[in-house]
């Protein structure tokens, strides 16, 4: 059967997250595929991109981009002006403007959309998980409103959009009133395996930022006495060390070869932000552990309770601390870990090759 070919679609490579984690599975499944970004900045990029064949555009060379790319926001929907030549398939990995790349004639666009644009659709909330006075609400909000317009109508000229979760399906359906189907996002599940046994605390593995709403976790696991392991970086340590009480302890940053054995031993894993699907909590349930997570987001779609953990309905350090008061360590690692293994990478690889194959022939 031949393979269609693949032209790769990604908002910008300035940092590693989980959109560039996504677009190195992608990478490995079209090893052959280009990668039309806008701007690249690959001191800051894993060694391997170097042998990629990236194409940025002129924003590549706007002064400061690579630091402060946000600066940038309203030029993105102009920044993707690539001509992909004769790909049979575009697979945009969109969490901002790339969905506006231009389409020749015979070529079908497929967006993985991680998530329609929140500094476009959900700009005051964006702002407020960030921290941002409300002033800077009131300025952008007209330029949000044109782009909601603009996305809008590129999310026209998409054929076929995947999306990541329940929820980010539902915001792809409010946002661009189209259908999608759901492939969730590769988990490398076997970096990761139950223990025969667990220590005495919970854990938190995070960028310590402000929307992650770490703070939850850190006020709750302190008003309760509960040993509370942090691990992670970022420029909201300061005022989060600042909330802790004694049984809290910060990590920084901890190394991949051992995040295994510190998630195979806690107690239960706290995920109290709102994101649109979660790797970490995945992570977790490979090494048998049930994670306590708010209900939203993507959470739900693995968070059972009874099975892999619980949910607490309100993001509220009273709402989380009931929870784990409610919590009993009670659970099957087995279970969880099966429950798990249906979020790993290869039924990720599987589902998106089954998906580009059949709609190219």
């Amino acid at each position: 059967m031949t393979q269609p070919k693949v032209a790769l679609v990604h908002d910008w490579l300035n940092q590693i997250g989980g959109a560039e984690d996504v677009l190195d599975v992608m990478k490995t499944m079209y090893p052959e595929a280009s990668i039309y970004t806008t701007m690249y900045w690959a001191e800051k990029m894993p060694q391997h991109y170097r042998d990629w064949d990236i194409q940025t555009t002129w924003m590549d060379r706007l002064p400061g981009i690579y630091k402060r790319h946000q600066l940038y926001l309203p030029f993105y929907p102009y920044g993707f002006n690539h001509d992909v030549g004769d790909a049979d398939v575009i697979l945009s990995n969109k969490s901002g403007f790339c969905i506006g790349i231009p389409k020749p004639a015979g070529t079908q666009h497929v967006c993985y959309c991680l998530t329609p644009s929140r500094y476009v659709f959900d700009l005051s909330g964006y702002l407020a998980r960030e921290r941002m006075p409300s002033i800077v609400n009131t300025i952008l909000s007209p330029w949000a409103n044109a782009m909601q317009r603009w996305e809008r109508k590129a999310a026209d000229n998409v054929d076929h959009f995947i999306a990541i979760s329940k929820a980010i399906q539902k915001r792809i359906k409010t946002h661009y009133n189209r259908d999608s189907i759901i492939i969730y996002p590769p988990v490398e599940t076997d970096r990761f395996k139950p223990l025969s046994k667990t220590k005495d605390y919970f854990l938190v593995v995070s960028r310590l930022i402000p929307y992650k709403r770490i703070d939850l976790a850190v006020e709750a696991c302190s008003k309760l006495g509960i040993p509370l392991k942090v691990a992670g970086s970022g420029r909201d340590r300061e005022r989060l060390e600042a909330l802790a009480g004694p049984s809290v302890e910060f990590l920084g940053y901890v190394p991949d070869e051992d995040l295994p054995t510190l998630m195979a031993e806690c107690k239960a894993f706290l995920f109290p932000g709102l994101e649109d699907f979660g790797i970490t909590p995945v992570q977790a349930m490979a090494a048998g552990r049930p994670v306590i997570a708010f209900n939203g987001g993507g959470a739900p779609d693995y968070v059972i309770p009874g099975l892999s953990g619980q949910l607490f309905d309100t993001q509220s350090v009273d709402c989380l601390m009931d929870s784990l008061r409610d919590f009993t360590d009670d659970y099957d690692s087995a279970a969880i870990r099966e429950h798990a293994l249906k979020f790993d990478r290869s039924i990720f690889e599987q589902q998106l090759s089954d998906f580009i194959q059949a709609i190219s022939n």
